[in-house]
């Protein structure tokens, strides 16, 4: 879904793993430190590639490293079915 967010934790994994620079992570995987300060942004989404890359230089799993949000639309409370159908409402 064109809404639907990809988050990372990218930030935090290099701090863990001795304060890794961006620049060292942009080393490991073959892209730009411009695209890790992005990435740490939220700004862009990684490719499938990319993102295993990165999540190997990390030493974790890609699902660690990356959450897949999706954009849920908002459902409405439950509780409202039960208050229209005591009084009748229906659905």
């Amino acid at each position: 879904m064109e809404n639907d967010r990809i988050e990372n934790v990218i930030r935090r994994l290099r701090f863990e793993h001795d304060e890794m620079t961006q620049q060292e992570l942009a080393d490991r995987v073959g892209c730009t430190r411009q695209t890790i300060i992005a990435l740490e942004a939220q700004r862009y989404r990684p490719s499938l590639q990319l993102a295993f890359r990165i999540a190997h230089a990390l030493d974790s799993s890609l699902e660690t490293v990356f959450q897949y949000v999706p954009n849920t639309p908002h459902q409405p409370d439950a509780s409202a079915f039960t208050v229209r159908e005591q009084h009748g409402l229906g659905t």
